[in-house]
């Protein structure tokens, strides 16, 4: 019976690549895989005829006999049983490494000499400062426990003149390979618990993890004009890294409080100036008290109404991305008395009969009609 032609088996062309002729038989392969046709013999034979072609065609001496002189050039392979009609074990022996690759494990992971250096995890913490302070800037003093590398063994987590040697059991990758029938699988090595490596005397101080837990305490600088939520990142500052790997970094974010008196609109500083009513009418001079305890004189104009906004500029906070600042804007309230004495009370009567009852119209405001006083 005439052979096939092994480049027809594989479906390439005489002059294929080895990468197209390696794809080749991966697709045949697992089409025609005995796991997944169990009992069937056509699909088996097909499976043992692609991997007799490619025993030859992958070989670059037997591909060129081959090329040159046909079937009788191609030498016996698996064992000898001819490449018509290898045999299972022969074919997974010789091209485990494509099995591999097909059927989910893919390349072995490389060797590990020795602990990998792993940079150290990022920490967070929060701080709160007062209205003033973040308007003025601040100094806060920040304290809490940390990672550092170990000072004892210099951050390779054994004694000094040992060695640390590769896993025996997993030669270095880290996992153990399987295969069960078709499928191929891996989990990490017990020996040394997926490392690749194993310290023979660990250091007495951080019994061989590199790194100790510390308590430390620093000063922090806090920016002029700092807003709620901002979060500052201090390089270093965060958990030391795994066997000499770099330090991870600390965000501090701020949380800024309320204030009784003032408030933070984007960058102005906003609070409000109780006037008594003949103040607002007749105009005058205050001496007003800032949020960083600076006295200012401000004027506040003829019949100034309820909720009027006087605008400092540059008085407000500094902003973060330039170095503008924003406003100080003072919101106009009028002291309402609760209580008048019979001559006061009198006075205030006295004064409405003057300037009436009936205020300015305005299409802003809904129009009210005077019957009586209350008081």
């Amino acid at each position: 019976m005439k052979k096939k032609d092994y480049y027809d088996i594989l479906g390439v062309s005489k002059d294929a690549s080895a990468e197209e002729i390696k794809a080749a038989y991966r697709k045949l392969a697992l089409k025609y895989h005995p796991d997944r046709n169990p009992g069937n013999k056509e699909s088996e034979d097909k499976f043992k005829e692609a991997a007799g072609a490619y025993e030859v065609v992958s070989d670059p001496d037997k591909r060129k006999k081959y090329d040159q002189f046909g079937h009788a050039g191609a030498d016996a392979g698996f064992g000898g049983g001819g490449h018509g009609n290898p045999d299972m074990n022969d074919i997974f022996s010789n091209f485990g490494d494509i099995f591999s690759s097909m059927f989910g494990e893919g390349q072995q992971k490389s060797k590990k000499r020795g602990p990998s250096p792993v940079r150290g995890h990022d920490l967070f913490k929060e701080e709160t400062i007062s209205l003033k302070s973040a308007f003025l800037g601040t100094k806060i003093e920040v304290s809490y426990y940390h990672f550092f590398s170990c000072e004892t063994c210099q951050g390779k987590g054994a004694k000094a003149g040992t060695q640390i040697k590769t896993c025996t059991t997993c030669k270095g990758a880290g996992q153990i390979n399987f295969q069960q029938g078709f499928f191929m699988y891996s989990q990490a090595c017990g020996e040394c618990n997926g490392q690749g490596f194993r310290i023979q005397s660990p250091c007495d101080v951080c019994k061989g993890q590199s790194r100790v837990q510390k308590y430390e305490k620093f000063t922090v600088t806090i920016p002029q004009g700092i807003f709620n939520g901002a979060e500052l990142r201090i390089s270093g500052k965060g958990d030391a890294g795994v066997y000499g790997g770099g330090a991870g970094d600390l965000l501090l974010k701020i949380e800024v409080m309320s204030d009784k008196k003032f408030k933070r609109v984007k960058d102005d500083l906003e609070c409000s100036v109780m006037l008594t009513y003949p103040q607002l009418v007749f105009g005058c001079q205050i001496d007003f008290e800032s949020l960083d305890g600076s006295t200012q004189t401000i004027k506040i104009a003829k019949g100034t109404p309820v909720g009027e906004k006087i605008v400092i500029p540059g008085k407000g906070f500094k902003s973060l991305r330039s170095n503008s600042f924003g406003d100080l804007v003072i919101v106009t309230q009028c002291s309402i008395p609760k209580k008048l004495d019979a001559d006061a009370k009198k006075s205030l009567i006295d004064y409405s009969a003057l300037i009436g009852t009936s205020a300015e119209k305005n299409d802003g405001y809904i129009a009210g009609f005077f019957k009586k006083f209350l008081g």
